[in-house]
Order: C-alpha cells, then sequence, then structure tokens
C-alpha cells in the first residue's frame, strides 16, 4: 500500500488547490464584470431575486412566529436564484457571440453534458463547412454547420459512409443555422437531449470505436470558435457546480 503523502507534499496539495480555488474566483468575478457592462438587467435582476426570496420567506416566517429563521433561509434560495441568472445570462451572451462563426457548432456540442462522444470535423470543405460526429444513447448524429448549399451533399455523404458501419443503428442528421428546418446554435443542446435513447452505454462505446476507424475527410478546420469571452465556458461550469 502506499503511504501518506509526507508534510511536503500536503502542503504543496494544499498551495496547489489554494491556487485553483483563486483563479475560480478570479475568473467568476471577471465573468460577472464583463457579463454587467453589457447587460444593464443582470444586476436588477440578481438583486430582486434576494431581496424578493428574502421577503417573501420572511411574511411566511411571520405566521410560525419564526420570521429571522426564515429570513435567512429565503436570503440563501435568493442568492442561489441570482446564481442561476447570472450563469445562464452568460451563456445565452456567449452562444450569441459565437452564433455564425465558422466551428460554432463543434463548440458548442463540446459543451454537452452527459454520455456523449464528440468528433470534430469527420467531413468539410476549405470554405470551413464541417459535419461533426456524435455519439451517444440516441445513436450517432451528425451536425453539420456552414453554406446550406454545400453542406446539404457533405452531410448526405457522411450519412452514407457513416451507415455502412453502424448497421441497423438510428443516424440524425442535423443542420445549425437560422434558417427554416434548421437548428439554432442556442438550441442545438436542447435538440440533442431530446433525441430518444435507442442503444445501451455498451453499444454506444463499441459503436464510437467502430466509428473510429473511418477517420475523417475533413479540409483544415478550426477546432471552434473564439468570440470575445469564450473563455467563460469554464466559469460556466464552476457556476454550474455551485
Amino acid at each position: 500500500m502506499a503511504g501518506k503523502p509526507d508534510k511536503e507534499t500536503q502542503k504543496r496539495l494544499k498551495a496547489e488547490k489554494r491556487a485553483a480555488s483563486k483563479q475560480r474566483r478570479a475568473q467568476i468575478w471577471q465573468a460577472f464584470q464583463m457579463q454587467r457592462k453589457q447587460d444593464k438587467l443582470l444586476l436588477p435582476l440578481m438583486i430582486g431575486s434576494v431581496v424578493g426570496a428574502a421577503v417573501v420567506a420572511f411574511l411566511i416566517g411571520l405566521i410560525f412566529g419564526l420570521e429571522w429563521i426564515f429570513l435567512v433561509f429565503g436570503v440563501a434560495i435568493g442568492v442561489m436564484i441570482a446564481i442561476s441568472i447570472f450563469g445562464r445570462r452568460v451563456q445565452r451572451s456567449v452562444y450569441a457571440q459565437a452564433d455564425g462563426q465558422p466551428g460554432a457548432a463543434g463548440w458548442a456540442l463540446d459543451q454537452l453534458r452527459g454520455q456523449w462522444r464528440v468528433t470534430q470535423g469527420v467531413a468539410g470543405t476549405t470554405h470551413l463547412d464541417a459535419v461533426h460526429r456524435v455519439v451517444g444513447r440516441p445513436g450517432v448524429v451528425l451536425v453539420a454547420e456552414g453554406a446550406p448549399h454545400r453542406v446539404k451533399s457533405l452531410l448526405a455523404q457522411e450519412k452514407k459512409r457513416t451507415a455502412r458501419v453502424v448497421g441497423q443503428t438510428p443516424i440524425y442528421d442535423v443542420v445549425v443555422g437560422n434558417e427554416e428546418g434548421q437548428v439554432p446554435l442556442k438550441g442545438l443542446q436542447r435538440h440533442m437531449m431530446k433525441l430518444p435513447r435507442n442503444i445501451s452505454a455498451a453499444e454506444m462505446e463499441s459503436l464510437d470505436a467502430r466509428l473510429a476507424a473511418l477517420g475523417n475527410r475533413a479540409a483544415a478546420l478550426p477546432k471552434g470558435p473564439m468570440p470575445q469571452g469564450a473563455k467563460m465556458r469554464s466559469v460556466q461550469r464552476t457556476v454550474r457546480r455551485r
């Protein structure tokens, strides 16, 4: 059995933990300042949620003669609501900045939570049109982005190539955009989460391994957009955990 870390190692680990925590707080504060400057409703909504929850809790507490205890709980609930509002509005701003940029769909797919295997740029053109492959419990989802008249044929080719490997596994195709029949970038995650579960986790892993052997047919593609504030991705995750 491995022994306990020595005092020097423990001290170093604690220092690294403190530094990481300090960095997360700095990121959240920076994101808050950026969002506050461009979103005039942020502060009123956050303050209003805390005050509103506190007032409601205090009034309920009056009924039981425990108004001050209820007030504390009300403030805590209000703070949680305020943090949720902040996270959602930051996320909306980041998606608005990313919308329409090359690689935006691939970037959004990387934000998916849960059991998903994302392979960016399995097919693409020099015009930065791209098809991304996602393997999950629904089966295979091919997500295309770019000029509609180009991605339609690109998507059809990739779907045909994929079908040779996956057999009877369902293949879904999605085109990201704001035109009729397309899925808006901000709604891509929600669209993916609504797809039915058709295969097991074990089947998903096996399927992903088989598809990996296909390689990709993409031109040089960006890994994802870098909108101003895109680094808020880690902030969003930190806020969700708190």
